[in-house]
C-alpha cells in the first residue's frame, strides 16, 4: 500500500503462477484421494487373500525394509527400560542388603545364646548322670505318589528297608512334621499325613508346656485333644512333639495354635501339604532306662 497526496491506495499482486498450477491438483487429490486410498487397500486386501506370488513378494520387502526401522526406534527404548530395571535392582539389592544385615546380627546373637545354652546343658547333665540320647539319622526320599483323596490322605516315598526305614519313623520338611510312617517296602514306604483321620501325634505345648493329642480330621486345621482341664492354649503357640510312646522325637515342630476355644482347640500345620517334593524320615532310638540302684539304696548298704 502506498499513500499519494494524504489518500490511501491498495495495490493488488496478481497471484502467483505456481499456485494457480496447483489449485487444480489440489482439488483433484481432495476429490479423489480417499476413494484411491480405499481402492488401494481393497486390492491389497484381495491379492493377499488370492496368495499371488507377487503379493508376498512385495510383503516380504516390506518386511525386511520396515524390520531394520522399527529394530533401531525400539533400541532407544529397551535401553531406557534397561536402565530403569537396573536402578529399581539396585534399590532393591540395597534394601535386602540392609534386612541381611539385621538379620546376620540376630542370628549372631541368637547363636552366642545358642552356645552358651549348650555348654549349661551340657554340664546340667553330667551333674544330673542323664543318660546320653542318640542322635537320629534322617534318610531323605522323593514323593512319587499323592493319594489326596477325600478319606485317606498318605504319601508314597522312595525310600525303603534298603535305606533303614522302618514303620513308625517321623517324617518332616523343612518346615515341620508332615506324618508317620505307616507302610514300608523294599524300596518304597507310605507315610500317613498327620491331617489323616487316622493319625494321633503325641504334641506339647511349646510354651505352657501342656501335653496333648495332636488328631487329624481330613481338614486343613487339626485338631488338639486330650488337654489337661484348666490348661489354656494361646493363639499362636508353637506345638511341637512330646516323644511319649517312643516314636517320634521331642521337639521336632509340627504346628501353630491357630485357634483357641473352650472344646476346640485347632493347630495349622507348618509344612505346606500341598508343596512337598523330599521328605526326611528320622531313624530315631529312644533313650534306654537307667539301671535299677543296688537293693542297699543309692550309694549302697552302710
Amino acid at each position: 500500500r502506498r499513500r499519494a497526496g494524504g489518500g490511501a491506495r491498495a495495490v493488488t499482486r496478481p497471484p502467483r503462477l505456481s499456485a494457480r498450477a496447483a489449485a487444480p491438483v489440489r482439488a483433484a487429490l481432495q476429490r479423489f484421494g480417499l476413494p484411491a486410498l480405499l481402492g488401494l487397500a481393497a486390492a491389497t486386501m484381495a491379492a493377499d487373500r488370492a496368495e499371488l506370488g507377487a503379493a508376498r513378494a512385495l510383503r516380504a520387502v516390506l518386511v525386511d525394509a520396515a524390520a531394520p526401522v522399527l529394530d533401531a526406534l525400539s533400541r532407544p527404548v529397551e535401553s531406557a527400560n534397561a536402565a530403569i530395571a537396573e536402578v529399581g535392582a539396585l534399590m532393591d539389592l540395597r534394601a535386602e542388603n540392609a534386612e541381611l544385615r539385621e538379620a546376620n546380627a540376630r542370628l549372631r546373637g541368637w547363636e552366642s545364646a545358642a552356645r552358651a545354652l549348650e555348654q549349661e546343658n551340657a554340664a546340667l547333665r553330667r551333674a544330673a548322670g542323664l543318660a546320653a540320647e542318640r542322635l537320629p539319622v534322617f534318610v531323605t526320599g522323593r514323593v512319587v505318589g499323592d493319594s489326596g483323596g477325600a478319606f485317606v490322605r498318605t504319601l508314597l516315598v522312595t525310600a525303603g528297608a534298603r535305606d533303614g526305614v522302618a514303620k513308625g519313623q517321623a517324617a518332616l520338611t523343612a518346615d515341620g512334621v508332615v506324618g508317620r510312617v505307616v507302610d514300608v517296602g523294599r524300596r518304597a514306604s507310605r507315610v500317613l499325613l498327620i491331617t489323616d483321620l487316622n493319625s494321633r501325634v503325641p504334641v506339647l505345648l511349646e510354651r505352657s508346656r501342656q501335653r496333648a493329642i495332636l488328631a487329624g480330621d481330613n481338614g486343613t486345621l487339626v485338631r488338639l485333644d486330650y488337654l489337661p482341664n484348666g490348661a489354656a492354649a494361646a493363639v499362636g503357640e508353637r506345638v511341637v512333639t512330646s516323644g511319649h510312646g517312643g516314636l517320634l522325637p521331642p521337639g521336632l515342630p509340627v504346628g501353630v495354635v491357630a485357634r483357641a476355644e473352650a472344646n476346640d482347640v485347632r493347630v495349622r500345620p507348618l509344612a505346606d501339604f500341598g508343596r512337598i517334593d523330599y521328605v526326611r524320615l528320622v531313624a530315631w532310638t529312644p533313650p534306654a532306662l537307667a539301671p535299677a540302684p543296688p537293693a542297699g539304696g543309692a550309694y549302697g548298704a552302710f
